[in-house]
């Protein structure tokens, strides 16, 4: 694959990843738009490798929390806040989990169309809308209740359908509970860490199997531009945050769904 298309690709996914706008949705579009091949598993696991170094990083403290509690309730049977967060991230995952290796397994090639996307990126930015717009803001991670947990995984399974953004329903979710705008994203960010890693392990596991897993230049550029990109991305989102809404990632979903839809259904010409 072409230098340029790497580059492209990693850029779009570090980008997209932590966005409200579909990381997913992005990275199928734009083989399709700009009539490239499939960049292919080898790519797909080291963007996925980047972005999960970068939001590592950044949660680096939330995570060591996380390990700490673990460890505490494994050696003495005392839940502490960090083992509790640990608990609540574990409850909110296992739902994507079920789901993802069921399609993984029996539906491997999703919901790819420009049609699903199209619907996807519009419908659930709406919902965005009005989830930012009717939430509270005044509950925090450390608020959450196991329910809450479940009900955020749940909204999670349906980032599974390309467009839906990941990042963006899970937000979405946690807003409709009330919760602060970046301690939505914060929670958003730390559940993306065992997503990302099952994802990547299903992947690694089909390059493997497919005998193609050498490590070559084009590996160590994927890594590095979306590792670079996504912690650039996620410092100026939590920047955002905490001073404005999420109107602007909104006002994209609209426009990029409705140009999607309009080009689907044969509106306007196709590339």
């Amino acid at each position: 694959m072409p230098l340029l298309h790497i580059a492209i690709l990693s850029l779009v996914q570090g980008i997209t990843e932590f966005l409200p706008i579909s990381s997913s949705g992005h990275l199928v579009l734009v083989p399709f738009v700009a009539h490239w091949k499939d960049q292919g598993l080898i790519v797909d696991v080291a963007v996925h490798v980047g972005t999960l170094g970068a939001v590592m990083l950044y949660l680096w403290r939330d995570i060591w929390f996380m390990i700490k509690g673990a460890l505490e309730m494994i050696a003495n049977r005392t839940v502490t806040p960090g083992g509790r967060l640990a608990m609540l991230v574990i409850a909110a995952t296992i739902p994507v989990v079920i789901f993802g290796f069921a399609m993984n397994h029996y539906y491997k090639d999703g919901l790819r169309s420009v049609t699903v996307i199209g619907w996807t990126t519009l419908v659930y930015g709406v919902i965005l809308y009005i989830a930012d717009k009717v939430g509270l803001t005044m509950r925090r991670m450390e608020h959450l209740r196991f329910a809450d947990a479940i009900t955020i995984g749940l909204a999670q399974v349906l980032a599974l359908i390309p467009g839906t953004s990941r990042s963006g329903i899970t937000m979405t979710a946690a807003r409709m509970l009330g919760m602060e705008r970046t301690e939505s994203a914060r929670f958003s960010m730390i559940l993306s860490v065992p997503t990302i890693i099952g994802a990547g392990l299903l992947k690694g596991l089909d390059l493997y199997h497919s005998g193609n897993a050498a490590l070559d230049a084009t590996v160590a550029i994927a890594v590095g531009l979306s590792f670079v990109s996504a912690l650039v991305v996620i410092v100026l989102l939590m920047s955002w945050l905490k001073r404005a809404t999420f109107t602007p990632f909104v006002i994209y979903r609209i426009a990029l769904g409705g140009f999607l839809l309009a080009w689907a259904y044969g509106f306007i010409a196709p590339f």
